[in-house]
């Protein structure tokens, strides 16, 4: 579906591999304890593959969306909240390399797999609207001071280094932002929530309080007022495009769920299973967007290409 040639398979398979051995077994636990993913995590930077989108002269596999995409299909299908904290990773990834001269250690230690990375962009002032922070960067002893209060800043109080949005000193209006990195432990950061949801529940996206937190010239990822740049050029296309992977992975899983509870479960007292029932089949049918299951002549089943549901006759 991806599209992918061999080298890009290879690294697919390998992600598959470790959402299978190291992310699958935690899944449910992790989402009933609301537990960060921490062994899920260790497992993905063990194989690499925090560095999947690092470029290669930093120690990263050099990979674009396209696999980006693939590889987070994969581990949503077993887990979805560590899909949504490996995502973030990359965006907040995609920001340093667009500054590597300034974030090269960065960039070296998540392809070792031992930095994670997210982005702090929603305030609780703008809620949804993240290109337009109220927080704004103040002038303090020749460097920069931030102070905001961020909201759903996923891996919070997890992450190594957080991607920061800000009004820039002297912005004259919402869109005039520059980013910034943060440390997690640089003094004034601090976790200021629960984060209580339904599904992706060890996710940690919990509200943050950044209280004069101070940073240099050194950690500005953007030019001066030009925040947007990023979060339109670096940030938005793998947001959407790993949104978008993340949400078929959970779809797929599904299907599959679906798929094992229809060919399984009986109706002793009839001697059948679920999917014996046209009407169940047909509408497994519609899940896997196949307009008809079909058995050839004389075969006594059939199964779909798409979810490898076999049935016993004719599904319209």
């Amino acid at each position: 579906m991806y599209r992918l040639n061999d080298e890009q398979q290879r690294i697919v398979q390998q992600a598959r591999a470790v959402a299978d051995a190291s992310i699958a077994p935690h899944a449910a636990r992790v989402d009933r304890e609301r537990a960060f993913p921490i062994e899920s995590l260790a497992a993905l930077g063990g194989a690499g593959l925090l560095g999947l989108t690092v470029p290669t002269e930093y120690g990263g596999m050099g990979q674009g969306l396209r696999t980006m995409a693939a590889v987070l299909d994969e581990v949503a299908q077993r887990c979805a909240s560590t899909a949504m904290v490996y995502l973030m990773h990359m965006a907040g990834v995609g920001c340093y390399a667009a500054a590597a001269e300034k974030t090269r250690p960065l960039l070296e230690a998540a392809s070792r797999g031992t930095h994670l990375s997210t982005l702090a962009f929603s305030e609780k002032g703008s809620r949804s609207h993240f290109w337009a922070p109220v927080s704004r960067a103040e002038r303090h002893n020749g460097g920069v001071r931030l102070t905001a209060q961020k909201s759903f800043v996923t891996s919070a109080g997890h992450a190594h280094g957080y991607v920061v949005s800000t009004l820039a000193t002297d912005a004259t209006q919402p869109l005039e932002s520059t980013i910034y990195l943060v440390l997690r432990d640089d003094a004034g950061i601090m976790v200021s929530g629960a984060w209580e949801w339904l599904g992706m529940r060890g996710n940690a996206s919990a509200p943050m309080t950044l209280d004069k937190v101070a940073v240099g010239e050194a950690r500005a990822l953007s030019a001066p007022g030009k925040g947007l740049d990023m979060m339109l050029g670096v940030v938005l296309p793998t947001f959407q495009i790993g949104t978008a992977a993340v949400a078929l992975g959970l779809a797929e899983a599904a299907v599959q769920a679906t798929a094992r509870h229809l060919t399984t479960a009986r109706l002793d007292h009839m001697n059948s299973a679920l999917a014996d029932l046209p009407t169940l089949r047909a509408r497994l049918a519609q899940m896997c967007g196949t307009t008809s299951i079909r058995r050839p002549s004389g075969a006594g089943s059939t199964r779909c290409s798409r979810c490898g549901t076999t049935t016993p006759r004719t599904a319209r």
